[in-house]
């Protein structure tokens, strides 16, 4: 199979059908393979039925898994990325916020061997801003990535890692997942880290980015806990190196 894509969800009765027919799209006009992994983190909505209610092809895969209670964002993708079986290997986060032909080259380089993980980032400047996010979120978001940088020992020229759109070769990214520890939302740091350790060839690339308004981050709220995550990866990290 040529690639699959992750979607974790979390309350997105609203978008996910479109998520997935967005998707099966991208597969049809650009001829490949694949399948699409929907995995719902406990929803209190019916975001698991919506999504199967999808109108696609039935030469797309899909495949909607329901986890019986909020796991967090890490867990609901390493879920689906164990359930991968692409040679490629796609996260999007619900709201499609990025066009996946802006994918297309990276799935091509990984495919024919010359790159391993290719992160989609909104701060390269030739990404094209089609919607910003409002100024606290944007405010926050450079905290935490400089707190990454600083607690964590994420490296330097990675400009983006929270950005919910990332590419993987398959079998290094079930590697990846299947030892990743943190299950919340800097799941990103610890597989960029451990992917590191592994000689991973790693790049970003530029994007056409529209901000999710209805997003289920909550940065404020979620602020505690995503420093002590850090702190957590460091140890992770600390432990793997020795």
């Amino acid at each position: 199979m040529d690639i699959s894509i992750v979607i974790p969800a979390f309350n997105e009765a609203l978008k996910i059908k479109h998520d997935v027919e967005v998707a099966a799209s991208f597969f049809i006009n650009e001829q490949l393979q694949g399948e699409v992994i929907v995995v719902d983190d406990g929803s209190s909505d019916n975001t698991a039925d919506t999504a199967r209610k999808a109108d696609i092809l039935s030469s797309i895969c899909l495949n909607v898994i329901r986890l019986e209670k909020n796991s967090g964002k890490g867990f609901a993708v390493k879920t689906g990325v164990k359930a991968s079986r692409g040679d490629v290997v796609l996260f999007a986060d619900s709201g499609t916020c990025i066009p996946y032909i802006n994918a297309m080259p990276y799935i091509e380089r990984i495919r024919d061997g010359d790159l391993d993980i290719a992160l989609a980032s909104r701060r390269l400047k030739e990404t094209v801003i089609c919607r910003n996010r409002p100024l606290r979120r944007r405010v926050l978001s450079w905290f935490f990535h400089q707190a990454a940088v600083w607690v964590a020992g994420l490296p330097r020229w990675i400009t983006d890692s929270q950005c919910g759109f990332k590419l993987y070769r398959g079998r290094i990214a079930r590697r990846l997942f299947d030892e990743c520890v943190t299950t919340g939302y800097l799941f990103d740091v610890e597989i960029l880290l451990r992917a590191q350790h592994l000689g991973c060839r790693i790049e970003e690339f530029p994007v056409e980015w529209s901000c999710d308004l209805d997003s289920r981050l909550r940065p404020g709220f979620e602020a505690f806990g995503v420093l002590k995550e850090l702190f957590d990866v460091r140890k992770i990290i600390k432990k793997i190196k020795n």
